[in-house]
């Protein structure tokens, strides 16, 4: 699904001043259905390396293929379009309009894609069941727990029903509690078939995915399997 040859991505100064070397040939291949940690400490060039594959940034070099795609021929437009249609995400300050209600944030994706008004309420409700929210769903976000807020960003990603899901620092303001629920239906959406990618710098929650990638210095130090994977029920059936 994804694949980076030798991708760097270096920072100039607008005066044209010293430049940031953030990231340094990175060489790497995500099949689809893996379930991917990505951790390092900060300055390591995790959320470079999340902006490149989530198209929200360009390499200053290298090459990035997509579903065989090279992205590095297609437009800004075009990367967009390929962004809603295949890619979900979750965040760890959920991005959430408190004052709508769940429903309403969940669709948010469908208002800049070409579903029909009328298929809309069918994918929100059920995105809204698949983590467990069904009686919130009429439900101002601002009167929900961490948890639930976290839960309706799953939702609202996966509402277009996307390949590949990116989860930035997900449970960074959750309790261990709300935080392992979170990680337990994101291993099920793996499970049924989703490529999760997850960015994070706790070991307890990098120990949910199959596979670690450590960042040092904007260079790849770790890809390594994870062995020890806490595989729970989850939330989803």
């Amino acid at each position: 699904m994804i694949r980076l040859e030798k991708i760097g991505k270096t920072y100039y100064e607008a005066d044209g001043g010293v430049a940031t070397l953030a990231l340094e040939d990175v060489t790497l291949r995500i099949h689809k259905g893996e379930f991917v940690a990505v951790m390092g400490p900060s300055g390591s060039g995790k959320s470079t390396l999340l902006h490149l594959l989530d198209f929200l940034d360009r390499p200053t070099h290298g090459k990035y293929f997509f579903n065989d795609r090279d992205t590095s021929t297609l437009t800004d437009v075009e990367l967009a379009r390929l962004r809603n249609k295949e890619m979900g995400f979750v965040f760890q300050a959920f991005n959430l309009l408190g004052r709508s209600t769940v429903a309403e944030n969940v669709e948010l994706p469908l208002l800049y894609s070409d579903v029909p008004v009328f298929k809309r309420q069918e994918l929100v409700q059920r995105a809204v069941r698949a983590v467990g929210l069904d009686e919130k769903i009429h439900v101002p976000t601002a009167n929900l727990s961490g948890g639930q807020k976290q839960r309706v960003a799953i939702a609202r990603a996966l509402v277009n029903d996307p390949s590949i899901i990116f989860a930035d620092e997900p449970t960074g303001n959750l309790d261990s509690r709300s935080g392992g629920q979170v990680m337990e239906i994101l291993q099920d959406l793996n499970e049924q078939g989703r490529t999760i990618i997850l960015v994070t710098h706790e070991t307890y929650t990098a120990n949910y995915a199959q596979r670690r990638i450590v960042l040092g210095d904007g260079k790849m130090t770790i890809d390594e399997p994870i062995d020890n994977r806490n595989r729970g029920n989850g939330l989803i059936k």
